[in-house]
């Protein structure tokens, strides 16, 4: 059976049978735990699963297995186990009361084989695999770390997490991951957590140096809203590497790039076609976000393992009439700008800017890019192997655009973005790059 927007969907039943909290397996420092002005930034919930399947192993022993290790492993990632609160300045701030994270056990009443590509599910589907505290009013009230372990019949589990973005970014939410699998496997770290995130506090006084357009509020003076109306369908378009190396081909054609990246191209060609298919007005500014990791950008760089948000956005606003009727290697040029002005001056800026403002980035007639690709969290082991498959349960907005890892080399992009149906018709023919 499928759903609405095409997406396979089955009358899956998950009864979540016991929830615990797990505290740190010894006494870990307790007081107030600093977040910097880029924690600040991204206060969302991400939620992801995992699943895993061995041949060898059951999955009698995998609560305890997992839980065992998750209790050890926040000793080192304590701040993960307290709780975010409101501090004097009015930022969010962690109080390390050492509750600890919420942990799930719960049961599927099919086989794991019964699900077949898991990539391709509904979030309908996925969101079974992860629980929603249900006294939470808001934020504040969500634990920074919630976890649900999901045994099938026969064999195979699911791992969901929920996590609040505020505490790591895509590397550090893997290097976290990555440890607990280890600690699972009886193993040191191999990368342990660099907790002090005041090596990012804004300046003072502060010094704003650049413009941000990551924050610029765009007036939406084109039909986007209305279209929006519609019937919302979600699709991915997977890119392998031959199709990847299309698509830089044609960004090069012209002659005025001499070079880019897979992500420079496939980010341009992106927001160009998404940019057509939304039929923005001509003089519709038209801006893209992407995160740019900034540990090695910094000046010094950050420690390795630094346990936070080293990311800052890039940005580019351009009016939608030329990025449209301009050739593929107009946009990806403007992405590769984008990228070459994250230095160690901007991020300092950047942070001084929202100390300053408190401003946050605006999604108006905004691409949002979330880049999972270069992220191998498909190389987590609890000791039942590398998951089978790992992802984002769902698009956190409609103006968000996901580049996942596919294939069995890891190689291949799968694009996921959901958009009106007429808008989806038009961005799929300018997917078509043969």
């Amino acid at each position: 059976m499928k759903n609405l927007n095409g997406l396979p969907t089955i009358d899956l039943k998950v009864n979540q049978r016991i929830v615990t909290l797990v505290p740190p397996a010894e006494e870990t420092a307790n007081g107030l735990h600093f977040l910097s002005n880029l924690d600040q930034n991204i206060a969302v919930v991400v939620r992801t699963v995992y699943f895993f399947k061995s041949d060898d192993k059951g999955n009698e022993r995998v609560y305890e297995v997992l839980r065992d290790a998750l209790a050890k492993v926040l000793v080192y990632y304590y701040p993960l186990a307290g709780r975010l609160t409101i501090s004097s300045e009015g930022k969010l701030i962690v109080d390390c009361t050492g509750e600890g994270a919420v942990f799930v056990e719960a049961e599927a009443e099919c086989g794991m084989d019964e699900m077949g590509d898991a990539t391709e599910h509904d979030p309908v589907t996925l969101e079974s695999f992860v629980y929603d505290v249900p006294s939470a009013k808001n934020l504040l009230e969500v634990p920074p770390l919630v976890v649900q372990v999901t045994r099938f019949k026969y064999g195979g589990f699911v791992l969901g997490l929920c996590m609040n973005h505020c505490m790591f970014d895509g590397i550090g939410a893997m290097e976290f991951v990555n440890s607990w699998g280890e600690t699972a496997r009886g193993l040191s770290l191999t990368i342990p957590p660099f907790l002090d995130r005041s090596i990012l506090k804004a300046r003072s006084p502060p010094k704003i140096d650049f413009k941000h357009h990551e924050f610029a509020q765009i007036e939406d003076i084109s039909p986007s809203n209305l279209l929006y109306k519609e019937e919302v369908q979600h699709k991915s378009f997977c890119f392998d590497r031959k199709g990847l190396e299309q698509i830089k081909m044609k960004a090069r054609e012209d002659g005025t790039l001499r070079n880019c990246t897979t992500f420079e191209a496939l980010a341009g060609f992106v927001w160009r076609a998404r940019t057509k298919a939304l039929n923005f007005k001509h003089d519709q500014p038209s801006k893209l976000l992407f995160a740019v990791d900034g540990r090695a950008k910094l000046d010094p760089p950050l420690p390795k393992g630094y346990f936070g948000n080293g990311i800052v956005l890039a940005s580019s606003i351009c009016p939608a009439g030329e990025l449209v009727d301009s050739p593929v290697s107009f946009a990806v040029r403007l992405v590769h700008e984008a990228i070459t002005s994250v230095t160690s001056d901007y991020i300092r800026s950047a942070i001084d800017y929202f100390e300053v403002t408190r401003a946050r980035p605006s999604l108006s007639s905004t691409l949002l890019i979330t880049t999972w690709s270069r992220l191998s969290f498909h190389t987590t082991d609890f000791g039942w192997g590398e998951p089978t498959m790992s992802g984002p349960v769902a698009l956190p907005e409609k103006e968000v655009i996901l580049f996942l890892s596919c294939g069995k080399d890891q190689k291949s992009i799968n694009v996921l973005l959901g958009l009106p149906a007429s808008s989806m018709k038009t961005f799929a023919d300018l997917m078509n790059i043969s």
